[in-house]
């Protein structure tokens, strides 16, 4: 890669990654949308987003976590259900004009997350059906291993719309989340290690520094609603690029 193209990646990057951590998520989405942007190669994007995830995604559960903003009995039936079916969707590649349609629709819904999200006010939480539970983690692991995002986008909005958990717990469930399946992904295709970058040092640097940032606020104040809209516009965009180019 160039290297105004490297720098502008981590840049983006950075900035990915300090949004998506304010509210508990490691960024995957947004690794994928900026690479999208630049032409990477489908085979370099999904091992790069996963292995960005992993770092960030550790990060945003150590600061939730220390703010009480956790709850097991939520978070270990969609992982139970979640984590193999991660591994079985990891060790599958798709065709990359398939893979490109994938990911652009999941960057489209994640631009519709995003733009449509709020911090409503805390309200009373109903009881989490752990059977439920754990096969809706099976659907969501099998689809983040596959496109190579952390579930965060689909998981957060179900806990919130069905009233599972209060946002600051959905934040400190994603993360966990997130990571676990992360992992799982990653190991399932470990061979695609492989085609890291040479730049995925900087690239890491810099995501951990934005993790590190969004979710020391995100857990305490910073909601970064505005900003996150913004930040949908370019997931359309760059899904929008997926699909039809």
């Amino acid at each position: 890669m160039e290297f105004i193209t490297v720098a502008s990646l981590t840049l983006l990057i950075l900035a990915a990654a300090l949004l998506y951590s304010s509210v508990g998520h490691a960024g995957a989405s947004g690794y994928l949308a900026v690479m999208a942007l630049f032409g990477v190669a489908p085979t370099v994007m999904k091992p790069t987003a996963l292995a960005l995830n992993i770092l960030v995604a550790a990060i945003a559960f150590t600061m939730f976590y220390r703010a009480g903003c956790f709850s097991w009995s939520i978070f270990w039936p969609f992982a139970l259900g979640a984590v193999p079916s991660a591994f079985i969707g990891g060790s599958l590649t798709l065709p990359g004009n398939v893979y490109k349609i994938v990911v652009g629709l999941v960057l489209l819904y994640a631009a519709v997350r995003l733009f449509l999200a709020t911090r409503q006010p805390d309200s009373t939480t109903k009881p989490l059906p752990a059977g439920i539970a754990v096969l809706l983690g099976i659907g969501i692991g099998f689809l983040s291993g596959l496109t190579g995002v952390g579930g965060g986008i689909f998981l957060s909005p179900l806990l919130l719309f069905m009233g599972w958990a209060d946002a600051r717990k959905t934040s400190g469930v994603s993360s966990a989340f997130i990571f676990v399946n992360s992992v799982a992904g990653l190991l399932g295709h470990y061979s695609s290690v492989a085609n890291l970058p040479a730049a995925i040092p900087v690239w890491a640097a810099a995501a951990g520094a934005g993790g590190l940032v969004g979710a020391r606020y995100g857990s305490s104040r910073f909601s970064g609603l505005a900003i996150r809209r913004i930040l949908s516009a370019v997931l359309v965009i760059a899904g929008l690029k997926m699909i039809f180019t």
